[in-house]
């Protein structure tokens, strides 16, 4: 006996919001899931200004401790920050997880992987952002230890190779099929474009892979809401291209 599940009205979902910064690559990952799960509509982006230090604020900091972007708040006021976090919950509404995994080996699989290609490239590209380079200028960067700085970059070139390797035998990150592993690491390679860190000629696999995931509408939809940019005004200074 085959049991249907009711088919999720998205229309009747309250609208929710989305704090962060149109092209960060963290906020990015959480932008893409939106894509992936048909949810862009039932957002509101409040922008919080990464370089101007917003995020750093007291005003900010009562929303998010971590002083981290994004952060998801829902219409009753609960406030859900990290991008895995967001992820699951978003994945979860319509009752079929798609990012997530739907069996227990599905889950674990991909909170491995996507915890992976946070430790061993995206995090490490952040470190070396935040400490081997400008940064997001002397207003925000307090402290700076380069010699760290350039050790995680060489970490996240090792994480590169790591998850070439991978991709030399499965179509995904986590398996096969597109998941919330596939979104973090699409992370790292939004980051390490922006800060000129190049994937190495060698990981052929990663490049086809990543070559791949920009078909996604997903990833076209990221892009446009990129290009159409941030609200603009005095405080909002765009990331570097």
């Amino acid at each position: 006996m085959t049991i249907s599940m009711p088919q999720f009205d998205i229309s009747t979902l309250p609208v929710m919001k989305i704090h962060d910064w149109f092209d960060g690559p963290y906020p990015a990952r959480v932008r893409i899931a939106l894509a992936e799960k048909g949810l862009l509509s039932r957002v509101e982006f409040i922008s919080v200004n990464l370089w101007t230090g917003q995020h750093k604020t007291p005003d900010f900091l009562a929303i998010n401790y971590s002083g981290t972007l994004p952060v998801l708040e829902l219409h009753d006021g609960t406030l859900i920050a990290e991008c895995t976090a967001i992820t699951q919950y978003l994945d979860a509404l319509d009752g079929n997880p798609t990012l997530t995994g739907q069996t227990p080996l599905e889950k674990g699989l991909i909170h491995m992987m996507t915890k992976r290609a946070e430790i061993e490239f995206l995090d490490a590209v952040s470190v070396y952002f935040h400490h081997a380079t400008a940064g997001l200028g002397p207003q925000v960067e307090l402290y700076q230890n380069p010699e760290w700085g350039f050790r995680m970059r060489d970490k996240a070139v090792r994480g590169m190779r790591y998850f070439d390797s991978l991709l030399e035998h499965r179509p995904f990150v986590a398996g096969d099929a597109f998941s919330m592993g596939d979104i973090a690491v699409l992370g790292g390679m939004i980051f390490a474009a922006l800060v000129k860190l190049p994937v190495p000629d060698e990981c052929t696999a990663l490049q086809a892979w990543h070559a791949r995931m920009q078909e996604r509408p997903s990833l076209r939809e990221w892009r446009a809401m990129v290009e159409r940019g941030a609200p603009q005004t005095k405080e909002n200074i765009h990331l570097p291209s």
